[in-house]
């Protein structure tokens, strides 16, 4: 199986979880925390094996920190409207 493969299974895969997470019914920063998660591991495979970034890691680091703070910051702001909405 080529790496393209692997990557386009993985992002399937992904998709996949993402879906039944949202249609389990879970609501709130309970489904925001693990979608982001999600959505940053596709952001990574799709970095990785499409834009083959794997072959200039430190291009990939950076880009990879970027998303992790950018993911941060909206489970941030998940959690603080969850907060307003309990008050």
């Amino acid at each position: 199986m080529s790496g393209a493969t692997k990557a386009w299974a993985a992002l399937l895969a992904l998709s996949a979880a993402s879906t039944a997470l949202a249609a389990s019914g879970v609501t709130g920063a309970t489904l925001a925390l693990p979608i982001l998660a999600l959505a940053g591991l596709k952001a990574h495979v799709i970095l990785k094996d499409y834009l083959r970034l794997a072959t200039a890691p430190g291009w990939l680091k950076g880009f990879d920190l970027g998303l992790m703070l950018l993911i941060l910051a909206f489970a941030s702001l998940a959690l603080a409207a969850q907060d307003l909405n309990a008050r």
